[in-house]
């Protein structure tokens, strides 16, 4: 049985350290999101973030500000999902 996102300490930080981008804009949206909603997060939400993390800069800054939508990989309704919360943001 693995230990969740919310159990573990570690995992909670990495997921903090992992939203630091090089673009300002993205950490600004990125830190506003888990400032407001990192406690209640579901695996499944932290699961897509990390989708989203392993993204190039530019194509997460579109996919934030709804320029573009989710191809490929990160294509899963669960991503959409949470998109749609970080937009929100």
């Amino acid at each position: 049985m693995s230990i969740t996102h919310q159990a573990d300490p570690v995992k909670r930080a990495r997921l903090r350290w992992r939203s630091r981008r090089g673009l300002l804009e993205n950490d600004l949206i990125l830190t506003r999101f888990l400032d407001r909603h990192e406690n209640g997060l579901t695996d499944e939400e932290v699961e897509a973030f990390s989708m989203l993390m392993d993204l190039p800069d530019n194509e997460l800054l579109n996919l934030l500000l709804a320029r573009s939508e989710p191809e490929g990989e990160v294509n899963r309704p669960h991503v959409h999902k949470l998109l749609e919360k970080m937009r929100a943001v």
